[in-house]
């Protein structure tokens, strides 16, 4: 049987858990998201006055650090299905005085044009897609020629020590936190997710597959979190004869 949850409880999920969150993605990280996310930035190749979009945008970090690089004359639109993350990062971006566009969609049918952004962003979002390599060619196809996506994860580390700190780690921590707050059946999405999820060597397939020209995965964090880099193609313009 496909235990794969629906997108509908996956929306669901990360409407309930807006609430806390920013608090739980600090205090389970010790703050180091915030780092994993500002190299994510830097592995998008995002640059000033560029337009910009994030994929699965959530509370708005990854969208915020992009409105930050490209600057007032730049264009930054952050994504996501659920209404109640949007309507955290849509008041974080005020209190900021930042410029952002919150759009609610789907990473499987984005609603924007082809050739659209610059450069683009994913923090925590493929992880979650109940269609991994069709959200891949989605990115693909608003990026323009020549643009980079950075997609930052957690992941499941090829190192047996680091797995089974990854494991301990989650029932030590994530689980009590969770439970403390009251979302333990929230966060128990996190270990079976990460049991399906394409391991980084994969995950440069899919995106080669997707029509992405290059893609690398760097592992960060000993292998418990990684960055999928992956650049569309230049095109090539052929002087007629």
């Amino acid at each position: 049987m496909d235990k794969t949850p629906k997108a509908t409880e996956i929306q669901s999920l990360f409407d309930r858990i807006a609430p806390v969150y920013d608090r739980l993605n600090d205090s389970l990280s010790f703050g180091w998201h915030r780092v994993w996310k500002q190299m994510t930035i830097s592995w998008s190749k995002a640059g000033r006055d560029q337009t910009c979009l994030d994929v699965c945008c959530g509370s708005g970090d990854l969208a915020l650090g992009l409105a930050e690089t490209v600057g007032p004359g730049g264009r930054v639109v952050g994504a996501d299905f659920s209404q109640s993350q949007l309507d955290i990062a849509r008041q974080r971006s005020r209190d900021r005085g930042l410029s952002v566009e919150w759009v609610q969609a789907d990473a499987l049918n984005l609603p924007f044009a082809e050739e659209t952004f610059d450069a683009a962003t994913m923090g925590y979002g493929l992880r979650n897609l109940t269609d991994i390599p069709r959200g891949l060619r989605e990115l693909h196809r608003v990026l323009k020629p020549g643009a980079t996506a950075a997609i930052l994860d957690m992941h499941r580390p090829s190192s047996t020590a680091m797995l089974g700190f990854q494991q301990w780690y989650l029932e030590t921590f994530v689980v009590p936190t969770a439970e403390s707050l009251g979302l333990t059946a929230e966060y128990a999405y996190i270990q079976p997710s990460l049991d399906r999820f394409p391991m980084g060597t994969e995950q440069v397939t899919l995106a080669r597959q997707a029509g992405f020209d290059r893609a690398v995965h760097y592992p960060i964090a000993g292998g418990t979190m990684g960055v999928l880099v992956a650049v569309k193609a230049t095109k090539i313009h052929r002087s007629s004869q």
